[in-house]
């Protein structure tokens, strides 16, 4: 009886520790879930910085509502003059009130009721919409104008963050290499073949490395920031980068070519010949409004119970004012604007001029690096590095090299950026951005 219960009490225990192992229920244990990956980081590409400032550009778009108020106002210089009416009552006994009868208002009252129209001559309302739509054609022009502007700045800021990720890129990698160079001298001190003047020395310039790390990540966070004030800060997430690297693209056009094109694609000089086109549009609208219109009524007249029509006709006699000092300004508003043309021309050839010069000056100077002096700093600094670590070279040696190579690399950097931004003002110069 004794040992049955013993069984008992093993089976028991037995099942109660296989209950308790996991799974045993048949309930599988969940794993907590993972975290959600985190989304890509938003890279844009000019292009797309371009397309983005234009739709999003607070600038811009108030520029652009210039467009839309300069179409009303053709819709008010099309507008017709509104008819009048008039009317009177004559001989009412207020101060007599017991001659209140209706006899007497039918035989001895008098009522008007009027209707009158100004009737415009010179064909005003004509001019008046050509030179609304002049005036509309000189915004659009402007609006492009202001268009053109805000891609060249869209495009700088763009080649500087390019160059500010560049700089960074590089300066991580300088420190990257330098660290290894930093864990070797340590070894050598440790085996007594340096001196700790020289460990010292070593370290002293890691913190240069890492200072320049440092510097390229705000330079980083300033030139994003940048770009997204002219982007628009709701057109791209906070953390978002530029895709593209710095590279050079040399043109081939001529400055003769690039001129005019410039003067065929300017937005700038073409409100400025636009202008001259609206400025005479007011002179021809200045002597319309020299002409006076006369004015018709038609007059109903109910009176001694007999119901009569007026008609009336008046008009100024154009004796004094004949709009003649408008039509004096606005003459000399012609000869502005077409003196403002020939400025704005002027101007389009000098933006070329000056921009080809920084273009071809840029071009020579990316060149020198290309063409072997980039690659011997690089030579130079791989060449001291091999030697000092083999004990052929001296630690001053090679952290010149080290240095002249760091600041050779970073002159070519900016070489690149300045060859670029110089291309972006070309660009603007010319007004396209499709330059062969």
């Amino acid at each position: 009886m004794r040992s049955g219960r013993k069984a008992t009490w093993f089976w028991g225990s037995l099942v109660c520790a296989w209950m308790a192992l996991p799974g045993a229920t048949g309930v599988v244990a969940q794993a907590p879930p993972s975290p959600a990956p985190a989304p890509p980081m938003v890279r844009i590409t000019l292009d797309q910085a371009l397309d983005l400032a234009v739709k999003h550009n607070h600038t811009l778009l108030a520029l652009q509502t210039t467009i839309d108020q300069s179409h009303a106002q053709e819709i008010t210089a099309n507008l017709r003059p509104n008819p009048t009416i008039d009317s009177d009552a004559q001989f009412l006994p207020f101060f007599a009130p017991s001659q209140w009868s209706s006899t007497y208002i039918d035989n001895s009252a008098q009522f008007d009721l009027g209707v009158g129209y100004l009737f415009e001559r010179g064909r005003k309302r004509q001019h008046r919409l050509e030179a609304a739509r002049d005036l509309t054609s000189v915004t659009i022009s402007q609006v492009s104008d202001a268009q053109r502007l805000l891609e060249m700045q869209v495009a700088q800021q763009f080649v500087a963050a390019e160059l500010a990720e560049s700089t960074l890129a590089f300066a991580q990698q300088d420190l990257a290499s330098f660290q290894s160079t930093v864990d070797i001298s340590e070894a050598q001190y440790n085996a007594g073949d340096i001196g700790e003047g020289d460990l010292l020395k070593i370290r002293l310039q890691l913190l240069q490395f890492r200072m320049d790390v440092s510097g390229a990540q705000v330079a980083r966070v300033q030139a994003l920031a940048s770009l997204r004030q002219l982007l628009g800060y709701d057109a791209v997430p906070e953390d978002y980068d530029v895709a593209g690297e710095l590279t050079f693209e040399p043109i081939s056009t001529s400055l003769l070519d690039l001129e005019a094109m410039a003067l065929r694609n300017r937005p700038d000089l073409l409100a400025a010949q636009q202008s001259i086109t609206a400025a005479k549009s007011q002179y021809t609208l200045a002597e319309a409004n020299g002409r006076v219109d006369p004015q018709a009524t038609f007059n109903y007249t109910h009176l001694s119970g007999l119901n009569t029509g007026s008609l009336f006709f008046n008009m100024q006699l154009p004796i004094f004012n004949r709009n003649q000092g408008e039509i004096e300004r606005t003459r000399f508003a012609i000869t502005d604007a077409e003196e403002q043309a020939r400025a704005a021309s002027d101007q389009v050839l000098t933006d070329v001029i000056g921009a080809y010069a920084g273009v071809h000056t840029g071009d020579e100077i990316v060149k020198l690096y290309t063409s072997g002096y980039l690659k011997q700093a690089q030579d130079s600094r791989d060449i001291s590095e091999y030697a000092y670590k083999r004990g052929a070279a001296s630690l001053l040696d090679f952290l010149d090299a080290e240095r002249s190579y760091r600041a050779t690399k970073l002159a070519y950097l900016q070489a690149l950026a300045s060859y670029e931004t110089s291309l972006e003002q070309l660009r603007a110069a010319v007004g396209t951005r499709s330059i062969p």
